[in-house]
C-alpha cells in the first residue's frame, strides 16, 4: 500500500517552498527523489496535483483542495508533538510581537513589565504599528489584530470583544444638548476618523436594528487617541473603540451618548500566528497571559457598562 503520510509532507513542502529544488534542500533529499515522490502521490490519488512549467509550479483545483487537507493534518501532527514536549519545554528566547498602535500602547504596554517579571527567560521585541505586516516575511512570532480577520492563513485566538461607543465630554453636551436619536447626530459636530472604511457614515446597532447615519464635523483626524483628546476637550461627539474611551468613561471625562446605540459587530481582538508553525512555548504563554488579564469582560468594557448604569440612575 502506498504510504501517503510522508508524501503529504513532501507535497506541502513543495507547495510552500515553490519548487522541487527548494523542497529538496529543505528536506535534505535529491530533487529527483522529491519529483518521484510527487509523481507517485499523484498516481496513488489518480489525479494531477501540480501544473509544472519550466518557470514555476502551480496548484490544480484538486491540488489546492488536497494541500489544505494536508496542511491541516500536518498542523494537527505538529500540535500533538508539541503537546508531548510542552511539559518539559520552558518558555525562553526572543519573542517578536506586532501590535496595533492605540491598543498596544493603551492596553498591552502596561502589562509588559509583569509579563517579563513572570517569564525571566523571554526577551520581548514589540513593534507598535498600524500598517499590515506579513508575519513570516518580517520575522514576527505573532501579532494582535483587531476587527474581522481576512487572512485565513493565520491561526487566531480570540482575546476580547471589539466594541465602539458614541461619547462626548459633559461640557459639549451641556452646551449643545444630547442627541435623542441616531438621526439627531447629523446636526452635531462629530469628530471624524480619516481611515474609517465607511467614510463619514456611522453604523449604529440598537433596539430598532441597524442605522447608518451620515455625520459631519470640523475636525478630521487619523488617530484614535487624538480623537479621544479632542472629545475630552469638548470639541464634539466621538465614535470610539471602548479600549480607547474606557478610561475616560470611568473618570467621567467622557460620557456615553445614545448608550442603546453602539457598534459591536466589529469582529474582535485576536492573537494571530502563522499556520505553518507550531505554537512555541514563548508564544503560548504570552497569549495565555493576555487572555487571562483581559478576561471575559475587559476593564474597558466594564467602564462602559458602569457609565451607562450611572446615566440610567442619574
Amino acid at each position: 500500500m502506498f504510504d501517503f503520510l510522508p508524501s503529504m509532507a513532501v507535497f506541502v513542502n513543495v507547495v510552500e517552498s515553490g519548487s522541487f529544488s527548494a523542497a529538496a534542500r529543505n528536506l535534505n533529499l535529491s530533487k529527483s527523489a522529491v519529483s518521484k515522490t510527487i509523481s507517485r502521490l499523484e498516481e496513488g490519488l489518480g489525479t494531477r496535483l501540480l501544473n509544472r512549467t519550466t518557470r514555476k509550479l502551480s496548484l490544480t483545483e484538486a491540488g489546492r483542495s488536497y494541500y489544505e487537507g494536508c496542511r491541516r493534518m500536518l498542523n494537527e501532527a505538529e500540535a500533538a508533538n508539541q503537546a508531548v514536549h510542552r511539559l518539559s519545554d520552558a518558555p525562553r528566547g526572543t519573542l517578536r510581537v506586532n501590535l496595533p498602535m492605540s491598543f498596544g500602547t493603551l492596553q498591552v504596554a502596561p502589562l509588559l513589565p509583569l509579563f517579563l517579571q513572570s517569564f525571566p527567560e523571554i526577551d520581548l521585541d514589540a513593534a507598535f504599528d498600524d500598517r499590515p505586516v506579513d508575519l513570516v516575511e518580517e520575522g514576527y512570532d505573532m501579532a494582535i489584530r483587531i476587527g474581522v480577520l481576512s487572512d485565513s492563513s493565520l491561526i487566531a485566538r480570540r482575546l476580547a470583544p471589539n466594541r465602539r461607543v458614541l461619547c462626548a465630554a459633559p461640557s459639549y453636551l451641556e452646551e449643545q444638548g444630547a442627541p435623542q436619536s441616531p438621526e439627531a447626530l447629523a446636526a452635531h459636530s462629530c469628530l471624524l476618523y480619516s481611515y474609517q472604511a465607511s467614510g463619514d457614515n456611522w453604523r449604529l446597532i440598537g433596539p430598532d436594528g441597524e442605522r447608518r447615519i451620515r455625520v459631519s464635523g470640523r475636525l478630521r483626524l487619523n488617530n484614535g487617541e487624538a480623537i479621544r483628546a479632542a472629545a475630552v476637550a469638548g470639541l464634539g461627539i466621538a465614535y470610539l473603540p471602548t479600549f480607547i474611551a474606557g478610561a475616560d468613561l470611568q473618570t467621567g471625562q467622557l460620557v456615553p451618548v445614545l448608550p442603546d446605540w453602539m457598534d459591536d459587530g466589529l469582529g474582535a481582538v485576536h492573537a494571530v500566528y502563522p499556520a505553518g508553525r507550531h505554537l512555541s512555548p514563548k508564544v503560548r504563554v504570552f497569549i495565555d497571559f493576555l487572555a487571562q488579564h483581559f478576561g471575559k469582560e475587559p476593564t474597558w468594557d466594564q467602564a462602559l457598562r458602569e457609565a451607562c448604569r450611572g446615566q440610567a440612575t442619574g
